[in-house]
């Protein structure tokens, strides 16, 4: 399950680890919303140390499709249904400035991407008022969009119906970003720490960062790390965790020009591969889809199975090359929360709920994250961070989070009585399966990966949700608010902190 900007080894980037050093900032996390911010600031001449438990673009940027774009699917429709366009306006304007600071950057390293025509199109008749209400929305924001007279729809071997187009988008490989963005911090002086993992932030007695070989001091802390990894503000539920797959295929001949998302069922996502992607030049096509809220899915690898059928049909000759999947955050009215966390004494900052369309969403909070620790005047700062600082709670973004609690108290009920249908001890589960049972009243996940069968305890760390197993990465994954597990309970991310207990196996 490596992604495809990960076919080959990355060189290992890293500074040594030095317990109670003290820095201006520190940021958590070294995926692109950490990185751009860390660069932003050290180019400010401050000292930045970032620290992440894996390596650069361990998570969600370097799972990420590489698709830049300022149209993101109904993205801008979603939000204008319930909200003035003038926040519609400063959100495109916010993305647009996070890809204008992207794309020049990687013109200075020396990254290599492609610019394209990005397309929200309609598989069927049904969709094409969605594709019409995008082009819309996008148009009162300033977008140049088009809707596609029909002979004008681009020339592909799946259904499209009705398509509106964005001419001037962007494909890129992530992880070059991400590297390139190590690089950078590394030679201005700042560090980074891989393979440490924060265990906490406090503000008080003053501000550092927890790990288990010693602490950060730093007069500012940033946490970006998909979620926050502290309570404060209860933006676990106000987000909802999404897992969405992608596989990557050689495809003789001319693929697609331009990249696309649909706006019907099954969801589809293709985007094609240029030589400006670097190692992943070795496949043609990648095509992604099938997205649930994390621990909520009938099947996993049912999920990504189905993507490959529905390319093989439409590409006869497709060779699968690699598959994996993605975990990013969704606000309830879509727009991404950014700035300082509550009772931090505005020295704690994160970011978070991008919806998938983070290569422009990261760089854009990381410009606000910037300005406001350097203290910039809000006069001097660009209309769309007060715009969108200042956002209202509409009546549907209120309603949406209600839906959303309702589900999440479902799966915690689902789960709990799940769990206690089935007691210790079973049978050893399959290479590759997991099983919930109980003991002595509490939940158990017995799993198999590798010929090694292990017991952990099924109850996540953060809210005690039951977990449930993920047949695709071979992860225990918590329906509740989208914490993931190893087989051998070592928290891989979300908002839990703590590992899950190693148990027994005997009686299991």
């Amino acid at each position: 399950m490596k992604p495809l900007w990960k076919i080959e080894p990355t060189a290992s980037l890293g500074s040594p680890f030095e317990p109670g050093a003290r820095h201006d900032v520190v940021v958590v996390g070294a995926g692109l919303t950490g990185l751009s911010t860390a660069v932003m600031l050290a180019r400010k001449g401050l000292d930045v140390a970032v620290i992440d438990a894996g390596e650069v673009g361990e998570l969600t940027t370097g799972a990420n499709t590489g698709k830049l774009t300022l149209l993101q699917g109904q993205t801008l429709a979603g939000i204008r249904r319930h909200h003035p366009i003038g926040l519609v306006r400063a959100y495109v304007d916010a993305n647009r400035a996070g890809m204008q600071w992207l794309t020049e950057f990687a013109d200075d390293a020396g990254v290599g991407y492609t610019r394209c025509t990005d397309h929200t199109y309609a598989q069927a008749p049904g969709g094409l008022d969605a594709v019409r209400a995008q082009h819309f929305a996008a148009r009162e924001a300033g977008l140049a969009t088009r809707i596609l007279p029909p002979a004008e729809l681009p020339e592909a071997p799946f259904p499209i119906v009705g398509a509106v187009a964005l001419e001037d988008q962007v494909m890129i490989d992530p992880m070059l970003v991400a590297q390139a963005l190590a690089r950078e911090l590394l030679a201005s002086g700042g560090a980074l720490h891989t393979g440490i993992r924060a265990t906490g932030a406090h503000a008080l007695p003053e501000p550092r960062v927890e790990t288990p070989v010693g602490p950060l001091f730093a007069r500012h802390i940033l946490l970006a790390t998909g979620t926050p990894i502290i309570d404060r503000g209860l933006y676990f539920a106000k987000t909802r965790g999404l897992r969405s797959y992608c596989v990557a295929f050689r495809v003789p001949g001319d693929v697609l020009e331009g990249t696309f998302i649909s706006v019907d069922g099954p969801n589809r996502s293709l985007r094609p591969i240029s030589n400006a992607d670097g190692p992943a030049a070795a496949a043609q096509l990648i095509v992604g889809g099938n997205g649930h809220p994390v621990g909520r899915s009938d099947g996993e690898t049912a999920a990504i199975e189905d993507l490959v059928a529905w390319t093989r049909e439409y590409f006869p000759d497709a060779e699968e090359i690699r598959r994996w999947s993605a975990q990013d955050y969704e606000s309830h009215n879509l727009i991404p929360f950014v700035g300082a966390m509550p009772r931090g004494l505005g020295r704690i900052r994160f970011a978070t709920g991008y919806a998938k369309w983070g290569l422009s969403n990261a760089p854009a909070a990381a410009l606000r994250l910037t300005a406001e620790i350097l203290g910039t005047d809000r006069h001097d700062r660009p209309r769309w961070m007060t715009a969108i600082g200042t956002r209202l709670t509409m009546p549907a973004d209120i309603a949406r989070g209600t839906a959303e609690g309702g589900r999440v108290a479902a799966a915690a009920a689902s789960g709990w009585s799940r769990a206690e249908s089935r007691s210790v001890p079973v049978p050893r589960p399959a290479e590759g399966s997991g099983v919930v049972a109980n003991r002595a009243g509490l939940p158990v996940a017995v799993s198999t990966v590798g010929s090694v069968t292990r017991a952990v305890s099924a109850v996540c760390t953060h809210l005690g949700g039951v977990l449930d197993w993920n047949d695709a990465e071979c992860t225990w994954d918590c329906p509740l608010h989208a914490s993931r597990f190893a087989p051998d309970g070592t928290r891989i991310e979300g908002p839990a902190l703590k590992d899950l207990k190693l148990l027994p196996r005997e009686g299991s």
